[in-house]
């Protein structure tokens, strides 16, 4: 049965545009856009019409880097499948791309099929699969060719964490090499991990065990330097890279200058790099942990880097590295020992917000705003035009945004599945009104409506910037 809505009199933004007009979906579709009260407008009919006037009304965010119920430290991110993808509907996300992980000593497909059964049916928004790749062999990158086939075309690998997801240049140019010939796209955690595992177990011996140092030992440097050699392994391999969560100066040096040299080079960054600081991890009574993530938080004057990186293209992409852990029974676990704190912040129902509120700051315009968060991350990860516009074809994934409504981000008021919140008591200007998902309300007028199992899983193309 035809079920038609039309969304009449607000502005409609995207990547490239702003204009007023009427937006008719059906069957989970945009079917046509029209400038507001035209005889084009007028003709859109629909059984139910949406009011948005002074309202916003912009494409479904896409956050293309979450964790959801990720195993780490000896627990798990505090977000199922169905309370995380709740929260991203309540924060204008859409779309979200978890990273399904390999063991080392397993395949690639044991690890993709577990976040399948993880996943399924339990999504209130659609839902794609990056791959972690922990161990590169001859098997792992037969496998590689195979999920590039069926719509998993990106492989994330870490320079971090030895022991744990770390692979060494030889096992990454490898990967490297396999994706230049089969079309994915390697996703990099840029930091040395073996030089900062020294530079923990000095800490610790030195008695220095509180979070703040947890970001003295994660040195700008050993970021920019990994990222320095992930660039010329993968231009070495002939491969395009994605740098994920930069986070400080000298690590967007490294991106601007490959990409000034014509290199396929991207780079994300994530709201907590620019809104947040060490004078967090720093706060006391060990409330510092609500904070650890890497790569971690820096000074606050990296945020000037980030913000005129994200102006001038040379970072293209702003995910929230969504890996919640809470605070009671999670981040404690590392009470006396930093190292074995949690690392990761919540942050999936903020994004859209914190970004709106950097349009007002004057930090980006609004095109942008839509670009960064729901345009260039489809394009990046092949969800585009389905995703991350609104235009004829488009998933019917449209977002009521209400750019005059106050709020107060808190944890009292969030739907995250964590008991803090990292940018409590902030004020923001703006805030999400009414979400739908391929033409279905999952948050009308500010209430939930939406269901576990409407969010569907959806294989991706290859990245849409390389020719």
């Amino acid at each position: 049965m035809s079920t038609r809505t039309v969304i009449r009199g607000g502005l409609v933004i995207t990547a490239s545009d702003e204009t007023h007009a009427d937006v008719l979906m059906e069957d989970g579709r945009i079917a046509a856009l029209a400038a507001s009260g035209t005889p084009a407008a007028e003709a859109l009919s629909a059984e139910r019409t949406v009011d948005a006037t002074g309202k916003y009304v912009i494409p479904g965010g896409v956050d293309a880097h979450t964790h959801m119920e990720l195993p780490f430290g000896g627990t798990f991110a505090s977000d199922t499948f169905e309370t995380g993808t709740r929260a991203a509907a309540w924060g204008g996300t859409t779309t979200i791309v978890d990273f399904a992980v390999q063991s080392v000593g397993h395949g690639l497909r044991e690890g993709l099929d577990a976040w399948h059964a993880k996943a399924e049916g339990n999504c209130a928004i659609d839902y794609a699969f990056h791959m972690i790749v922990s161990d590169v062999n001859e098997d792992t990158l037969k496998e590689m060719d195979l999920l590039v086939e069926e719509g998993v075309t990106s492989f994330k690998q870490f320079m971090a964490y030895p022991g744990v997801f770390y692979s060494d240049d030889g096992q990454i140019l490898r990967a490297m090499q396999r994706s230049a010939d089969n079309g994915g796209l390697i996703m990099m955690h840029a930091e040395n991990g073996i030089a900062i595992d020294v530079l923990v177990e000095q800490a610790l011996a030195r008695g220095e065990t509180d979070p703040r140092f947890h970001g003295e030992v994660r040195k700008a440097l050993l970021e920019a330097e990994a990222t320095h050699r992930a660039i010329r392994l993968a231009q070495v391999a002939g491969a395009p890279l994605y740098v994920v969560h930069v986070s400080a100066t000298e690590a967007v040096a490294e991106l601007a200058r490959a990409r000034d040299d014509g290199l396929p080079v991207f780079g994300e960054t994530c709201p907590q790099y620019l809104f947040l600081s060490t004078d967090n991890l720093a706060e006391p009574d060990f409330e510092g942990a609500k904070y650890v993530c890497s790569t971690p938080l820096r000074p606050k004057e990296h945020q000037a880097a980030l913000w005129r990186g994200l102006r001038t293209n040379d970072l293209q992409v702003v995910s929230t590295d969504h890996c919640p852990f809470c605070f009671s029974g999670q981040k404690e676990l590392g009470r006396g020992d930093f190292s074995k704190i949690p690392n990761g912040l919540p942050g999936v129902e903020n994004r859209m917000d914190l970004l709106h509120q950097a349009v007002l700051d004057g930090h980006i315009s609004r095109r942008r705003w839509i670009e960064i968060a729901c345009a260039t991350p489809a394009r990046m990860f092949g969800l585009y035009p389905k995703k991350g516009t609104i235009a004829p074809g488009a998933d019917a994934d449209v977002v009521l945004y209400d750019p005059a409504a106050e709020q107060v981000v808190s944890a009292d008021t969030h739907h995250m599945n964590v008991d803090y919140s990292a940018y409590e008591g902030k004020r923001v200007t703006g805030r999400v009104e009414t979400v739908f998902s391929r033409g279905v309300p999952v948050v009308t007028d500010r209430e939930y409506t939406g269901h576990a199992g409407h969010g569907v899983y959806t294989p991706r193309s290859t990245c849409q910037y390389l020719t």
